[in-house]
């Protein structure tokens, strides 16, 4: 199938999800042109980009009716199932050539799955998860993996350089997806390591801001320590990316990996911490919140630092 040119000002774009990323990752596309029309469960959440000049879509059906291009970044697997796959869903409003772009992180094989009901429909499906959390996103910063067939990839090019600044094509459907898994694992031990660091700091009575400036531009130095710890430090849990969001996606992690017949202990344990983090009423936070069951667990009450 042949795949039109996307241009600002000409082509059209529909968004589904406008929450603490999707809503700065299509203000990029407004302001680079697209026009767009925007859906989210609550709208309430893209008043703002209403204002901004978006139209609103009542469902992802009428989003599609009224876009040549489709993005999607919601929260569950069955989030992703009901807005692109259900009755009101955006493949029920598409024309043949429509785009669709799922950046939401979700399951691969659900990613092939769209994959196939769009091309059935004479249309187009990647699979485009990022990374950056919330600070990626407002500065256009995002990494972007893409999964999909090339040549749609590739027309996708300028919507994907207004969001982001690493965007690489991965392969197939649902590659992109199981990078993005490679993606969280990394941060899934990273995450406990930082919070293990700062407690351990903060026990043996040093300075914790001094102690991020010998390290952060270190060996040890990473994403997570440099841009959450501070956030840490100040009992910022706000959101980057919630908690709850982050077990969803280690839980297709550990999936995929049984699926493979592979053992990742690392992971498995992160799980678990995140787990009892939720259990104790902080699924809605940030994931450095993680830092506060860790804390507990050593008798310390982090936000006093008692």
């Amino acid at each position: 199938m042949s795949v039109t040119k996307i241009e600002a000002g000409k082509t059209r774009v529909g968004w589904i999800g406008t929450g603490v990323m999707g809503s700065s990752m299509v203000g990029h596309l407004m302001k680079a042109g697209f026009a767009s029309t925007v859906y989210n469960r609550s709208k309430s959440k893209a008043e703002a980009l209403l204002a901004a000049g978006a139209k609103w879509g009542e469902t992802p059906k009428a989003v599609a009716e009224n876009s040549d291009v489709v993005f999607a970044i919601v929260g569950f697997p069955n989030d992703v199932r009901e807005v692109f796959l259900g009755e009101q869903g955006a493949l029920a409003g598409a024309k043949a050539g429509t785009i669709f772009v799922d950046m939401t992180t979700s399951d691969p094989s659900l990613a092939v799955e769209i994959a196939e009901a769009a091309k059935a429909k004479g249309c187009h499906s990647v699979d485009a998860p990022v990374s950056g959390g919330d600070v990626g996103a407002k500065n256009a910063a995002l990494s972007i993996m893409v999964g999909g067939d090339k040549s749609v990839v590739e027309a996708l090019d300028p919507c994907f350089k207004a969001m982001g600044k690493t965007i690489i094509h991965q392969g197939g459907p649902g590659a992109g997806q199981h990078t993005k898994m490679v993606n969280q694992i990394l941060i899934a031990s990273n995450m406990v390591g930082v919070c293990e660091a700062l407690l351990y700091g903060y026990k043996a009575g040093l300075d914790l801001p001094t102690v991020l400036q010998s390290v952060g531009s270190g060996a040890a130095g990473s994403w997570s320590l440099n841009n959450l710890g501070p956030r840490i430090m100040n009992n910022n849990f706000d959101p980057g990316f919630f908690v709850e969001h982050f077990i969803k996606d280690m839980g297709i992690a550990l999936a995929e990996a049984r699926r493979m017949n592979l053992a990742l202990p690392g992971l498995a344990l992160a799980n678990q911490l995140y787990v009892s983090l939720q259990a104790q009423g902080h699924g809605r936070d940030g994931t450095h919140a993680l830092e506060l069951v860790l804390a507990r667990m050593a008798g310390i009450d982090w936000k006093s630092r008692k």
